[in-house]
C-alpha cells in the first residue's frame, strides 16, 4: 500500500466545494527546480510515514462529515498501488481528487475508467519544447498531450495549473500552454512561493508582482471560459 507521508486533516482550498483532507505520498518523477515539496520529492524515505491503520481510524472518526480526500505529492501515480489505495477511499464513499504532473496517461486513465477519481488537477509545468528543460526529466511531449487529452474527456471536473516563475515561465510560455490546453474548462496561474526549492538558487528569486499575474490573465483569458489565480 501506499506510504502517506503527510496530512493536511483540513484543506478547503485543495478540493473547492468539498469539506476534505489533503494526503502527501512521496516521489516524483520531476525535478522541478522551483518545487516547494524538496523532501517529499528528493527524500521521501527520510520522512515519517502515517501508518494506514492510523490513517483510516480518521477516516472513521470523520466520517459524518469529512466528504472528500485530495490526493497529492510528489507525483502519486508513480506508485504502482495508488489503485489500492483509492478502492478504500471509494468504499468509504469518499469522493477523490488526483493532483498529478500528466506523466503517467495509461495509470491515469485506468483509474478514471474504474471510476476511482472525482476530479483532477493536472500541473502542465511548461510548452511541449521546454518541458524536459523546465522538469529536469526526460518526459516525451506526446506523454503529456495525451493526459490532457484524457483529462479532457473524462467527464470529470477538472483544472490545468502552471506556476508562473520569473526567469523560468513567463508570459511567452503562458500563450504557449494556452494554446495548447485551448478548449480546456478552467486553467489556474499560480503564483511561484520561494521556500524550501528543490533547487538553493530558487529562494533567492522573487515573486512576480501582481501586476505582471494579471498580465498573464489577460494572455489566458482568450482561451478559456474561466482563469483562476492563486497565490496571489
Amino acid at each position: 500500500m501506499v506510504e502517506i507521508k503527510g496530512l493536511e486533516k483540513f484543506a478547503p482550498k485543495d478540493f473547492a466545494g468539498f469539506i476534505s483532507s489533503t494526503v502527501f505520498l512521496g516521489g516524483c518523477n520531476f525535478r522541478c527546480p522551483y518545487c516547494h515539496n524538496r523532501d517529499l520529492v528528493l527524500n521521501p524515505e527520510k520522512l515519517p510515514t502515517f501508518p494506514l491503520d492510523f490513517f483510516l481510524d480518521y477516516l472513521e472518526s470523520r466520517k459524518d462529515w469529512l466528504e472528500g480526500i485530495c490526493v497529492t505529492g510528489g507525483e502519486p501515480l508513480i506508485h504502482d498501488d495508488l489503485e489500492a489505495f483509492l478502492a478504500l477511499l471509494k468504499e468509504r464513499d469518499l469522493l477523490v481528487k488526483i493532483d498529478t504532473n500528466g506523466s503517467f496517461p495509461s495509470r491515469l486513465e485506468q483509474l478514471i475508467q474504474k471510476k476511482l477519481v472525482d476530479q483532477i488537477a493536472m500541473d502542465v509545468k511548461a510548452p511541449l519544447e521546454r518541458y524536459q528543460e523546465v522538469t529536469g526529466s526526460n518526459v516525451r511531449g506526446e506523454t503529456i498531450l495525451r493526459s490532457i487529452d484524457i483529462i479532457k474527456n473524462s467527464r470529470l471536473k477538472y483544472v490545468f495549473r502552471s506556476t508562473v516563475v520569473p526567469g523560468l515561465v513567463g508570459a511567452d510560455d503562458i500563450e504557449k500552454i494556452s494554446q495548447m490546453l485551448n478548449g480546456a474548462d478552467v486553467f489556474q496561474i499560480q503564483q511561484f512561493v520561494p521556500t524550501t526549492t528543490l533547487d538553493g538558487h530558487y529562494l533567492q528569486k522573487k515573486p512576480y508582482p501582481k501586476e505582471e499575474i494579471l498580465e498573464f490573465v489577460k494572455i489566458a483569458d482568450a482561451y478559456f471560459p474561466e482563469v483562476r489565480v492563486e497565490g496571489v
